[in-house]
């Protein structure tokens, strides 16, 4: 009886949900290994090529002028005390994407498309009857950047998307959080020149959040005016 049953065990079907879960998580993880074999045979194209790789343009002026000038400044005798760009979190929270879910596809699209980078939906951590909303609903779209993305996109940020803001006077010096990092908020992420504006079926607001190593909010504030961040002046 018991090797009847034992064999009964091993001739059991396996769970369809869990056989599937399998193959998309190795679909996956092909997908991500072909994605890093063709980054670096396209990199290692460009070395054998004798094209030079340039990093991101706020990054080479980070190393070359920021960092000596920031010794100066801040009094500080060795350059791994420098403060530098940890990463650069873009949120952007939907409500209304309760009541209509073609809004969160499209959030979705217009982040890729203003950070060049794929969004992680944000979920609801709990119930909230009065708002009518689920644990775990989907309400909104991040991205997290770091390395030269991150450079780019405070490039793009303080060169193109700021400037295009109407009767923009500059961003408040008071929004860090005491440990020198900052967070600003924009109102309408149609100041970014990857947006399309005649698709836009709802203007949003999104926020930034700039994450440093500073120890406080003056050298945040002195790292973030280095790299041409506008802060707004005392009337």
């Amino acid at each position: 009886m018991a090797d009847e049953k034992g064999e009964k065990a091993e001739k059991a079907p396996k769970d369809p949900d869990a056989v599937a879960a399998a193959k998309a998580k190795k679909a996956e993880k092909a997908k991500r290994g072909k994605k890093e074999a063709e980054r670096k045979a396209g990199f290692a194209a460009n070395i054998e090529a004798g094209l030079e790789v340039k990093p991101a343009r706020l990054k080479l002026r980070y190393r070359k002028e920021i960092v000596p000038a920031l010794m100066k400044d801040l009094g500080l005798k060795n350059p791994m005390e420098v403060p530098k760009l940890e990463k650069i979190v873009v949120n952007m929270g939907l409500g209304e994407a309760l009541a209509n879910n073609k809004l969160l596809e499209s959030a979705v699209d217009q982040m890729n498309a203003i950070t060049a980078q794929k969004p992680v939906i944000t979920r609801s951590r709990k119930a909230i009857a009065n708002f009518k909303l689920r644990e775990g609903q989907a309400i909104g779209a991040m991205v997290t950047l770091r390395g030269d993305r991150m450079y780019e996109f405070l490039d793009r940020l303080i060169s193109v998307a700021l400037p295009r803001v109407r009767d923009f006077k500059g961003v408040s010096p008071k929004a860090f959080d005491g440990r020198g990092n900052y967070t600003m908020g924009i109102r309408e992420q149609i100041i970014f020149p990857e947006i399309n504006y005649d698709q836009i079926e709802k203007v949003k607001g999104l926020n930034v959040s700039i994450v440093t190593t500073a120890k406080n909010d003056e050298h945040g504030l002195a790292l973030l005016k280095a790299f041409g961040v506008p802060f707004r002046t005392a009337a």
